[in-house]
């Protein structure tokens, strides 16, 4: 069974390769441990991050520190060929979501982290050329030898991800969208309800728009609610997504201990309805029809 996601976020990892104070295992296993502390196990990679770096420094880490290893959830995702990792001499950015190719992703993603299993398993993009019956049976099948506890798909739109779901035993659990004040479309074309209904757990990339959400208009609106409500505007637009229907987790890029903690601080009062739908309109400009 997999694990569920009980935790008010996500760490991402797309730029740990980048972070030169977390290059140091001892270190990184100091800030790995230090967000366990803060009730946060759950960390989220791909094998594009850093070109598989970013895993392979998360597990130089848990392997120099054993005992991590037990009490991180780990989520990662595969399925995009970069031209740099583009062996086909096109050096052609695509999918690849053959049977081969995750099945190797998996074993590779397994070995960089050093992990006897990964908690989930998410097709990073939609590949149109895919062959859901063999790729749907390549992910029961790694759910079966024990190599994934849970397979999830990631930008899918609802008809990508039930044609793959029609041809798997297991149940996709996972759906990982872009999703936040800065990119609301999802709440009005009807691919989140779809998620709801079809049971996939919703985990929000970009949760702060890159960093747009504190911009402009939204962000005036964003920060004189956050002083209202006693957080940070940060807090607060990641309150605004945790507000809706099926509690989407945030996945956060930031690394830096203090930014973490000022998105923990829980909004007081809890955000009702009204500066909620000021906080859309502001982000829209534009009232609600």
């Amino acid at each position: 069974m997999s694990a569920t996601f009980d935790v008010p976020l996500v760490l991402g990892m797309m730029r740990l390769h980048e972070a030169r104070d977390l290059q140091d295992p001892e270190r990184l296993a100091d800030w790995i441990e230090a967000r366990l502390d803060q009730g946060l196990a759950w960390f989220d990679h791909a094998d594009i991050y850093g070109d598989g770096q970013g895993e392979a420094l998360f597990g130089a880490a848990l392997r120099r520190r054993p005992g991590l290893a037990q009490r991180v959830r780990i989520v990662t995702k595969a399925s995009i060929i970069t031209p740099q990792r583009d062996t086909s001499g096109y050096a052609v950015k695509h999918y690849d979501a053959s049977p081969a190719y995750l099945s190797a992703a998996i074993d590779a993603a397994l070995a960089r982290l050093g992990v006897e299993r990964l908690d989930h398993f998410l097709l990073h993009r939609p590949d149109p050329l895919m062959d859901a019956e063999a790729t749907g049976r390549a992910l029961d099948d790694a759910v079966a030898a024990g190599k994934i506890a849970a397979a999830g798909v990631s930008n899918f739109l609802p008809e990508q991800w039930r044609r793959l779901q029609g041809a798997m035993h297991q149940t996709l659990a996972v759906h990982q969208l872009e999703l936040s004040l800065g990119h609301s479309a999802p709440l009005f074309d009807g691919s989140y309800d779809a998620l709801l209904r079809d049971g996939l757990t919703p985990l929000a990339w970009s949760p702060l728009g890159g960093g747009s959400v504190f911009e402009d208009r939204l962000g005036q609106v964003l920060t004189a609610e956050a002083e209202a409500h006693g957080c940070s505007p940060g807090a607060l637009a990641l309150a605004w997504l945790r507000r809706l229907p099926g509690r989407p987790v945030p996945v956060v890029g930031t690394l830096k201990p203090e930014r973490l903690e000022a998105l923990l601080q829980a909004p007081a009062p809890s955000l009702a309805a009204p500066p909620w739908y000021a906080l859309l309109e502001a982000a829209r400009c534009h009232r609600v029809a």
